[in-house]
């Protein structure tokens, strides 16, 4: 056998980056300044910038990336510095529409001046009450009434008297006659000077007193008088109407400079084109409307009024006058910064409500109309949840039209439709609102690409990035975020050593010795949990050992099923070797992604080889349990094998390989390194040490590719063979290119510090193969055979003799199948 040279292991100082304590100029974080600015997001921070300053119309911001780096506290911190370049947004208000009332009038205003003139008609409302009754009261106004109706009265008068005079003449007279709950005047004859019914006449004809003859022509000239008396009443009507009229236009005269000189104030107070316009209506209005303002004693008499205007009892009589502030902007110093956490229909674009009366009825008006998170931050910016949007039913269309044509319409929503159920129709709102959508990049790829609309209107990408370069710079800015967290949620300073604890453990997350996590949620998590542990502890500080407490706390409370699968390896449950070798068997390494936390553990792979035509056979993918990434790895590897084996002959190889005691489904390709290995054993006969444990994948030139989750690879199996005793022969092999990527537990470097565990770094297949069987993997010759013994010339010559096996049986069957013939 050719032996294999000493493999070649990474000394402990390799395996893991420590943060020097002389990169802190401080003793504990509170000798220094929090850190208020955005830390590792440059990319992203350019972008928004540039989508906060473009006021063009789709210049609106998707932010994607991971939750926990930033996003939304970023979009914050910068709206809240921004220079207000920008003048402070109008306010908006709703007026009744006199012309058409189902469509309340739009009124913008200067910011402040909404409530303002809300106000101002509160109060032209509350002094026409008091002033319009004093007036009515007065004696100039009383006096002229007086002599009005006394002229009508008096014209009426003699009209009836002249009327009067003439029955009498004609020997009738006229009478009050009760006729149910009414009087109604009646022409009757009169007989020896006294006034009788046509009953007492007719019994006077019968009695013969009074002659069929002048009964007849008495009885026609009532008719004429009758006749004359219904001429009589309709100018009596005239004469009323007319009354009224005149007593109309003396209450307008009287009345109408007063209410004129309060809208005249109100007008030049705001100098508004559209609400001047709209306040000559509302004078018109008061003018039509004065029986409202009277000062009517009685409350039956006040609420008779308030019926014969329109409203109901229980309702503001004076709605139609007052002003609904829908967006009031009065308190507001810049353009305005809205989150909202909870965007559906009503609360992103307002709502149109009703009010509800006894009896089951009820009313809407301008007054009912509510603005949303849309219309308050118009000037301004909205943050969204993307998610939200996209699943909230209706938002995401709503959203999508009011941003293309700019305006804005408020409807109301019945509660099992998306159908507007009012008969209102607000004017529209002319909208410049900055809508910033935060969500991850899958999202934003799939609506991109379902939706034509949407990158017309989101223009603007600003991706955050979960790690950052390992800098000085973001070292002691992480410090001073430490900081700044500090005094936001009371918490004790961290002294140098938990500071760079906690930087190490940004390392740890972010996969790579020169990056950092950008990830502060799971910072943050970090110093309020070590925080914690020196609380208790009774320390005036958090040290390093309050941030290794709070990080081991929390894996135990998250690890129970890698504790569960340990147990199962411990008793043998779920068979690993970890001494001896076995042909076609390599521990293979595999990592659990549980969400919220990650670990790694040891599986068996094998392979079985037998002559045949069939090639690798994939066990986990014909039982439907391998995912697309496992498959082409494996496809991989054939290649391989076919192009360094198969030059000179067929591969007559039928190879098997499994996943053993694997239940569920397997994917990625790290593995296939690993499922080489085990079929170059099982052709080779050669055995593979099982005190060592492989990641890699490859590609198709044998070369070994880097692979993700190192770290918690290599800890899962040191804690198997820790499990066992450690002998000192016990090691990891993983791809050179993952050597930056390590960020290993001190407790594994420890180890391998004292030469109990090994960490070997590799670059092929060749490689690999030496040191898993401790033969040389050979190197192919000129003759193009392999140096004999090696691993390599075992495999091309047993290679050799299951094709020729295969070709004699081929030809043997042949053979066979003539001679039968």
């Amino acid at each position: 056998m050719s032996k294999t040279p000493k493999a070649k292991e990474l000394p402990a100082g390799k395996l893991r980056w420590n943060c020097p304590l002389t990169a802190f100029n401080f003793r504990t974080t509170s000798e220094i300044k929090p850190c208020e600015d955005i830390i590792g997001q440059d990319r992203a921070l350019t972008a928004i910038k540039m989508g906060l300053d473009l006021k063009h119309r789709g210049y609106n911001i998707f932010i994607t990336g991971l939750s926990g780096t930033g996003r939304t506290t970023t979009i914050k911190h910068l709206l809240q510095k921004m220079e207000h370049r920008n003048s402070i947004p109008p306010d908006f208000c709703y007026m009744f529409n006199f012309r058409h009332p189902g469509t309340p009038v739009l009124i913008e205003l200067k910011a402040g001046e909404g409530i303002r003139l809300a106000a101002d008609m509160d109060g032209l409302i509350f002094d026409l009450q008091r002033k319009i009754p004093v007036v009515f009261k007065g004696e100039f106004y009383q006096g002229r009434r007086k002599k009005l109706i006394e002229k009508y009265q008096e014209k009426q008068k003699k009209i009836i008297a002249g009327f009067e005079q003439s029955i009498n003449k004609q020997g009738f007279a006229m009478v009050s006659v009760q006729v149910g709950t009414s009087v109604r005047p009646q022409i009757v004859p009169v007989v020896e000077g006294n006034p009788v019914d046509y009953a007492h006449v007719v019994q006077m004809v019968e009695e013969g007193k009074l002659s069929q003859k002048k009964f007849d022509a008495m009885k026609q000239s009532a008719e004429n008088l009758s006749e004359d008396m219904a001429k009589i009443y309709e100018q009596m009507k005239d004469i009323e109407k007319e009354m009224k009229e005149r007593l109309e236009k003396l209450d307008v005269q009287i009345v109408h400079p007063v209410v004129h000189e309060m809208i005249e104030e109100i007008s030049k107070r705001f100098r508004n084109e559209k609400l001047t316009g709209e306040l000559t209506a509302v004078e018109r209005a008061i003018i039509r409307k004065l029986d409202l303002f009277r000062d009517t004693e009685e409350e039956g008499q006040k609420e008779t009024v308030v019926m014969a205007q329109g409203a109901e009892p229980g309702e503001d009589p004076f709605s139609e006058f007052r002003v609904n502030v829908l967006v009031d902007n009065s308190e507001t110093t810049g353009p305005p910064v809205i989150i909202e956490n909870f965007p559906n229909l009503i609360n992103i674009f307002g709502v149109i409500e009703r009010d509800y009366y006894p009896g089951g009825w009820t009313k809407t008006d301008h007054m009912n109309i509510r603005a949303g998170a849309f219309q308050r931050a118009n000037g301004g910016y909205l943050v969204l949840n993307a998610m939200d949007v996209f699943t909230e039913a209706g938002v995401w269309q709503i959203l999508k039209r009011s941003l293309k044509s700019s305006e804005s319409i408020i409807q109301s929503y019945d509660a099992f439709s998306f159908i507007s159920t009012s008969a209102l129709k607000p004017e529209p709102i002319p909208i410049a609102t900055k809508i910033v959508l935060i969500g991850d990049a899958r999202l934003y790829h799939i609506i991109q690409a379902y939706d034509e609309d949407f990158r017309k209107i989101f223009k603007i990408r600003a991706d955050f990035d979960s790690t950052a370069g390992r800098d000085r710079g973001l070292i002691d800015q992480y410090a001073g975020f430490i900081k700044s967290l500090s005094e936001k949620d009371g918490l004790k300073a961290f002294d140098r050593s938990a500071v760079a604890a906690v930087v190490e453990f940004g390392v740890r997350i972010a996969g790579r010795q020169n990056k950092i996590s950008t990830r502060f949620s799971r910072i943050s998590e970090v110093v309020r949990e070590s925080h914690y542990f020196a609380e208790s502890a009774g320390d005036r500080f958090v040290k390093r050992k309050h941030v290794e407490e709070a990080l081991e706390a929390r894996r135990k409370r998250i690890n129970l099923y890698e504790e569960k699968l340990q147990e199962r390896i411990e008793d043998g449950t779920i068979m690993i070797e970890t001494s001896g070798g076995v042909v076609g068997q390599v521990n293979a390494l595999s990592v659990y992604d549980m969400g919220d936390y990650m670990f790694g553990k040891p599986s068996r792979i094998t392979a079985r080889v037998s002559l045949g035509n069939s090639g690798v056979i994939n066990i986990e993918r014909e039982s439907d349990m391998s995912g697309s990434i496992h498959n082409k790895g494996v496809l991989i590897l054939g290649g391989y094998l076919s192009g360094k084996y198969g030059m000179d002959h067929p591969l007559a190889l039928s190879a098997s390989l499994c996943f053993e005691q694997s239940y569920g489904g397997v994917d990625g390709d790290s593995a296939s390194s690993t499922e080489l290995y085990a079929i170059l054993s099982a052709v080779s006969g050669l055995p593979i040490a099982q005190n060592l444990a492989v990641t890699g994948s490859i590609n198709q030139k044998g070369e070994i590719q880097p692979i993700g989750g190192v770290n918690e690879k290599i800890e899962g199996f040191f804690r198997v063979c820790e499990s066992r005793g450690l002998r000192g022969d016990e090691g990891v092999m993983i791809p050179h290119q993952n050597v930056p990527d390590l960020m290993l537990e001190g407790f594994v470097v420890d180890a391998v510090s004292r030469g109990m565990f090994h960490i070997y770094p590799v670059r092929d297949v060749d490689e690999g193969i030496s040191i898993l069987t401790g033969v040389a993997a050979g190197k192919k010759m000129k003759n193009g055979r392999y140096a004999a013994g090696s691993v390599n010339d075992l495999v091309q010559r047993k290679l050799y003799d299951m094709a020729l096996a295969w070709k004699k049986f081929g030809m043997d069957a042949k053979g066979r199948a003539d001679r039968n013939n």
